[in-house]
């Protein structure tokens, strides 16, 4: 994923926590925050130590995260910054489940375009 399509800031990331809508599941906690320049969303994702202690436990939590939000890229609103918190539960899981999961909590955020036509 490109760098343009990330939350890198302490500010922005501050800004969503702080003017946020958010929802959860049993494995993420999901922030969104609408912006005025709607040219693509971008992906903010934490990771703490309850995860997993080791970094590169964290890591492959957080690459299989932003390929599952790849793949979602097609369906997903162009005005929202989005910020996902992964919970202990994801660690361990494999792509299939930890996708599922995330696609649950982004239909709960309102993430995806045209989702009351699904």
């Amino acid at each position: 994923m490109r760098k343009s399509y990330r939350v890198k800031k302490e500010a922005d990331f501050q800004l969503v926590f702080e003017q946020h809508h958010s929802v959860a599941n049993k494995m993420f906690i999901v922030y969104t925050m609408t912006r005025e320049q709607p040219t693509h969303f971008r992906l903010g994702i934490s990771i703490s130590k309850k995860v997993g202690l080791r970094g590169h436990e964290r890591v492959w939590v957080k690459r299989r995260i932003r390929q599952s939000v790849l793949e979602f890229k097609p369906k997903m609103r162009s005005d929202i910054d989005i910020l996902v918190i992964a919970r202990p539960a994801a660690h361990d899981q494999d792509m299939a489940i930890i996708k599922k999961n995330l696609e649950h909590v982004f239909k709960l955020a309102n993430v995806f375009v045209d989702e009351e036509a699904e």
